[in-house]
């Protein structure tokens, strides 16, 4: 079987995208999963079955009452909202789908019969697909006549929203299907995580475990001091989250077929058959803890944590990137439990883990050493087409934004193969379909605001990988996916060639935060495009779009594509068509002027006069600079130099905060 893409849309889908859904079961999941794909599938037919009339009724309403919530919030037109609610369909019968989705109760005899009765009916090349958090693909299908076509897919509440979903791996699943629904999954909006068919697959194995755990620590501590305690590594405390999902009885079910399958050890505490609602705090808010009770809430809380993660990546259950990845998204976890593992240390995740085998024997624990378990890539993919490294930029809950460690793992890849004679090239690409890359991270930059040498230092750093773009012999062509922004830009602009989808776009937002580029787009695009030097001075001076068909018309982009598999040909080939003929920037100055312009941003936001003559300033000091290198150092230093002026800190400030910023005080 040929080895799976890592990312899941350089695959060749064996079907179009659905064009027919069904989803059995009308009541609390069902019709959520259900809005995601009409929002996402406008033209899809979607029909919602249940035995009862009013759920059926009730799912309809809730598709109406979605999307005009979504309009209401600017989060959706008009017009889709009507195509939400179009090609909807209630039944109390099932038809002739494309592809049928059980949400129905976790009851494996009622689920085995609800398969049995879609089969019968349901034409011979529909897809067949179970939404359950904890049974096994092969206890649910392995009764079907051909079971080849069905598998698991985990959503995770509320489904329409959270992008995580697992596509579960089993043995007799065709390998096909299971590609094929990452590849639908992953092109509308989602991000698929494989995992092995064991009980609750991977992150419930997470999810309900730190619950249990939880429980189990109520002879020591209340839920309020156990959610106190959590906070420091989740949004929402174990308590608080079970409180709004009614998850009681999930706990209790899903730990006793772990208990059933694994062990004693996992068997859900008795308390949660006596609870209905626990007293807790709400996220954001704390009750103070004694110390020794919260050292001691904490270890184990660590403890369980640490225990399953590593039990998952030991036994292969899911990858060490996905379970990372997946516990921030669907979980809630503030960072993945491997780099919580990272960031805390060996003597502080070894202490943990004695207390829970010490005071909770049974616990699986880790079968390799501390650093075994750091070795992987956790923001990138990398693929091969051919002689060509595929290089996918994987932050889907930053649209893909750069940040120091996804800086150094791409230098790392790229470090690693430029010197192999059997790779040609590099490219590239976003995950998903929404967006190349969103611009920087600017996290680190707050703590710097006021510092001019630390900030310029900053934006130095920042550049290791692109000087090294700057330095090589070998082609990397970018592919825009989507929208590339700020930092997303440069980093498009070092690269030695670039293709796009025609619906991508450009823009540099920098401006509207108060502060100049800091990483080469007030110097690159001179040098490279000189003869769009109007263009570049509206983008960086008035954070003006700049769509793909206007830049490819501009020579910016080499090639347009209508589709991502084109897209990503055509990135494969200029890779071809460059070898041996990457050209460095040029030394020598170029002509810029710059014509007088309003403090005021495309979009009509009012601008800091002191920031755009900062950026006009570094701008013509560039472009005459003597040097490439020399011309880079007036664009880190011009960044030092903003993040002292009034409007940096406004601007800044503002976005952390989520509110627009007010440069009326500044200068």
């Amino acid at each position: 079987m040929t080895t799976p893409f890592a990312n899941p849309l350089l695959a060749t889908p064996a079907r179009p995208l659905p064009r027919a859904v069904a989803i059995i079961g009308a009541g609390t999941i069902g019709p959520d999963i259900g809005y995601y794909l009409k929002s996402a599938l406008p033209d899809l037919k979607l029909y919602l079955v249940d035995v009862s009339q009013k759920s059926v009724e009730a799912a309809l309403l809730r598709f109406a009452e979605y999307s005009r919530k979504a309009v209401a919030r600017g989060k959706m037109s008009e017009a889709d909202a009507k195509a939400v609610i179009t090609n909807l369909y209630g039944t109390l019968d099932y038809a002739d789908f494309y592809w049928v989705d059980a949400a129905a109760t976790e009851n494996l005899p009622l689920k085995r019969r609800i398969f049995a009765q879609i089969e019968a009916v349901v034409r011979p090349d529909a897809l067949i697909t179970s939404n359950t958090s904890s049974l096994p693909a092969e206890q649910i299908f392995s009764e079907m006549k051909h079971p080849e076509r069905a598998t698991v897919t985990h959503f995770f509440a509320p489904a329409w929203r959270n992008p995580a979903v697992e596509v579960i791996r089993w043995e007799k699943a065709d390998p096909a299907v299971v590609e094929y629904l990452r590849w639908v999954f992953c092109t509308t909006g989602k991000v698929p995580l494989v995992t092995a068919d064991v009980a609750c697959f991977m992150l419930d194995r997470i999810f309900d475990n730190w619950c249990n755990e939880s429980a189990m620590l109520l002879d020591r501590a209340t839920a309020a001091e156990v959610d106190s305690v959590a906070a420091e590594f989740v949004h929402a405390g174990p308590f608080f989250v079970l409180n709004m999902a009614h998850g009681n009885p999930i706990i209790t079910e899903t730990n006793t077929l772990q208990a059933d399958e694994e062990g004693e050890h996992y068997r859900p505490a008795a308390v949660f058959r006596s609870v209905d609602t626990w007293v807790t705090v709400s996220p954001g808010k704390r009750v103070e803890v004694a110390p020794a009770t919260a050292q001691a809430v904490r270890e184990r809380l660590l403890g369980i944590l640490f225990s399953q993660s590593v039990d998952i990546v030991d036994r292969k259950i899911g990858d060490s990137a996905d379970l990372d990845l997946g516990c921030r998204l669907a979980l809630g976890f503030k960072n993945g439990p491997l780099d919580l593992m990272r960031s805390l240390g060996e003597q502080t995740t070894g202490r943990a883990l004695i207390r829970l085998r010490e005071e909770r024997p049974g616990m699986p624990m880790p079968e390799r050493p501390f650093d075994a378990y750091q070795g992987f890539l956790r923001h990138i993919l990398v693929d091969d087409l051919g002689d060509v490294k595929v290089i996918t930029l994987r932050r889907p809950e930053a649209m893909n934004a750069l940040h120091d460690e996804m800086n150094d793992e791409i230098l790392s890849v790229i470090r690693r193969f430029e010197n192999d004679p059997k790779v040609s090239g590099f490219v590239l690409t976003g995950y998903g379909t929404r967006a190349f890359c969103a611009g920087g991270d600017i996290g680190r930059f707050v703590d710097m605001l006021g510092d001019a040498p630390a900030s310029e230092q900053y934006a130095r750093d920042c550049s290791r990988l692109l000087v090294h773009l700057d330095r090589m012999k070998k082609p990397v062509v970018a592919a825009l996916n989507g929208m590339a922004l700020g930092g997303g830009f440069e980093l498009a602009a070092r690269c030695h060639g670039i293709v796009a989808l025609k619906r991508a776009w450009i823009q540099m937002p920098e401006v509207t935060l108060g502060i100049v580029h800091g990483i080469g787009a007030m110097v690159v695009p001179y040098r490279r495009w000189p003869h769009a030097t109007h263009t570049f001075n509206s983008m960086l001076r008035t954070a003006e779009r700049l769509k793909a068909g206007r830049a490819h018309e501009l020579g910016v982009i080499d090639a347009l594509a209508d589709d991502y598999e084109q897209l990503i040909a055509l990135a494969v080939a200029r890779v071809g068509q460059l070898a041996g003929k990457v050209k460095p920037i040029g030394d020598a100055p170029v002509n810029v002027t710059i014509e007088p312009v309003e403090a005021r941003a495309a979009s009509g936001q009012i601008l800091s006069r002191e920031c755009i003559d900062l950026m006009e300033q570094a701008i013509l000091e560039a472009a005459a600079a003597q040097s490439f290198a020399e011309a880079l150092e007036v664009g880190y230093k011009a960044f030092g130099l903003s993040a002292c002026i009034d409007s940096a800190r406004e601007g800044i400030t503002s976005f952390k905060e989520k509110r627009a910023p007010d440069f009326s005080k500044t200068k």
